[in-house]
């Protein structure tokens, strides 16, 4: 495949989703294999032509010894020559693995990202472009569908999410390999690429050369299967958001009309509710809550109810649905700020919190797990306070990628009515860590640093 025709599909997927502005910095994700250094090198000859700089980022994982050692060093080097600018970030994936109890992808997955959004943020990068192509799709597709899932599933990996873009993502093996001979462009091969203990690996070489003789041109026919999924997609979330912004406010949560609801077709209908369970920060809902609340909607008992993990409350009141907390759930009142004591313990009156600090140094394994946090002195040089979430709060969790603290609080299902009195640490407006979730990766000080060893503990109060 020619320079021009590669780039030429590239450019119409870049267009159709902004994933190129002009007079932004874009940070390509290179990990070294064929993919990657396509998406290096088209980016690499577009840059002028679109007037976007380029900047190139690679994470080395450490999985694979001296092989991820080489991919670091390859990469490097091909920035190097062709005068790329280059950031190298690395990892003990394995480590972080053991102590966080998650699998080595999971966790693999989660350190890169963060480290790329790291990196994004200290260049100015608007865009994030990573090689995920038209076969990364295919399986995902395929994945989601084994293990079960419904039309978002099916529309596989999205082209933009926040900052990252896949320019690459209707582009094929064959099309890639192709480019890369025609344009003699190197690339590293990992081994693990191979081992059919993944299951991404095992459908790539034991199930799709099936499908494959079923269909020579299953890459594209599902290309174009995702595409229309995906705008199937986004028609009815767009219909779902015009009936959720009719919901209205209530003392406890928010309610819509009963046959305004009832009268939805599902496919609406269940994307109505999940927003307004996200409308009170509740917890994803399963299937079978799903199913439940349908029911209490579209039966004929006015006054019927579902109860949901976490103390909410969808409950049928005549002419209206009410989406809420049970009144024994209502919030509690945020508490009064209050200053850190370094040198010992801190009672944070009225909410069961202490906090314990002191001066130290980092221990080698400071992220064993025995919730001790351990932060840079340096990093924490001026006062620090005891405070409740605010609006716009985010989070960076060690090996996680930023989230916002409502997000990370729901994901973590922290019950809703607690929340205004879970601590956060700040530390001249910026957020340094919270009790029950951990630190925010930039201020954990490395083994050997002088660091403030700090502890959350949490007493129950009487008559809560």
């Amino acid at each position: 495949m020619t320079n021009t025709e590669f780039t030429g599909k590239l450019r119409r997927l870049a267009a159709d989703y902004n994933m190129l502005p002009a007079g932004g910095t874009i940070l390509c994700a290179v990990s070294g294999g064929k993919d990657s250094m396509a998406l290096l090198h088209a980016l690499y000859t577009l840059e002028a032509e679109l007037g976007f700089s380029l900047h190139a980022a690679h994470y080395n994982h450490n999985l694979r010894g001296a092989e991820s050692q080489r991919d670091a060093t390859f990469v490097e080097a091909y920035c190097r020559e062709k005068g790329i600018p280059f950031t190298l970030g690395s990892g003990d994936v394995a480590a972080a693995a053991r102590v966080s109890g998650r699998g080595i992808e999971e966790t693999a997955r989660d350190l890169r990202y963060a480290f790329l959004e790291d990196v994004a943020k200290r260049i100015g990068a608007s865009r994030i472009a990573t090689a995920h192509q038209a076969e990364d799709n295919l399986e995902t597709l395929l994945l989601n569908l084994i293990r079960g899932t419904g039309l978002r599933g099916l529309g596989g990996i999205p082209p933009v999410r926040g900052a990252i873009v896949r320019p690459l993502l209707t582009t094929t093996r064959e099309e890639i390999e192709a480019y890369l001979t025609a344009e003699e462009v190197p690339f590293v091969e990992d081994s693990s690429n191979g081992e059919s203990v993944y299951r991404r690996n095992r459908l790539r070489h034991e199930v799709l050369p099936v499908l494959r003789e079923l269909n020579p041109r299953l890459t594209e026919s599902a290309t174009a299967t995702i595409r229309s999924l995906r705008e199937d997609e986004a028609y009815l979330e767009a219909r779902a958001l015009e009936v959720f912004r009719e919901a209205l406010p209530a003392e406890e949560g928010l309610v819509l009309p009963t046959k305004r609801l009832s009268r939805l077709p599902s496919a609406i209908a269940v994307r109505v509710i999940r927003r307004m369970l996200e409308g009170i920060e509740a917890s994803a809902p399963t299937g079978a809550h799903i199913a439940g609340i349908l029911e209490v909607i579209r039966g004929g008992d006015p006054s019927a109810s579902i109860r949901l993990p976490g103390g909410v409350l969808v409950q049928r009141v005549y002419e209206e649905v009410l989406f809420a907390y049970e009144s024994s759930q209502e919030p509690l009142p945020p508490f009064a700020p209050c200053s850190l004591n370094r040198k010992g313990k801190t009672e944070i009156p009225g909410t069961g919190w202490s906090v314990y600090c002191e001066a130290t140094v980092a221990p080698g394994e400071a992220s064993a797990g025995d919730g001790v946090m351990y932060l840079r002195q340096e990093a924490l040089s001026g006062a620090l306070t005891l405070r409740p979430r605010q609006a716009g709060d985010i989070l960076a969790l060690p090996g996680r990628r930023s989230k916002s603290l409502k997000k990370l609080m729901i994901e973590e299902k922290l019950p809703r009515r607690d929340r205004e009195r879970i601590p956060v640490l700040d530390a001249g407006g910026a957020l340094v860590a919270v009790a029950g979730l951990g630190p925010q990766r930039d201020y954990l000080a490395k083994p050997g640093e002088l660091a403030l060893a700090l502890r959350f503990q949490k007493e129950e109060l009487c008559g809560r």
